[in-house]
């Protein structure tokens, strides 16, 4: 669990069904809170590109939220890929 106003990486490797990493077009980090309500969207480009298909974001966890939910997307042969997972939020 992390710490509201701690900065997290937030990190993705996009692949193929088989495992094979991808590089899609037009990627996108989405931040929602628990209601599915977006926070924010960010459009992301090599200098947070670690790898083929490895995208990250430091990105500073909001102290009004206890958990959100985060969203990497782009477009890998004309279809949308995506990513998504939370992280919960503890106030100190």
């Amino acid at each position: 669990m992390a710490l509201a106003g701690d900065t997290v990486r937030l990190k993705c490797h996009f692949k193929t069904f088989d495992g094979t990493a991808v590089e899609p077009t037009d990627v996108k980090l989405t931040i929602y809170d628990t209601n599915k309500q977006q926070i924010e969207q960010i459009t992301l480009d090599d200098t947070n590109k670690e790898n083929i298909g490895v995208y990250f974001y430091d990105y500073v966890l909001p102290m009004n939220q206890s958990e959100i939910i985060f969203e990497f997307s782009g477009v890998y042969n004309n279809k949308p890929i995506l990513v998504r997972d939370s992280v919960k939020i503890q106030f100190n």
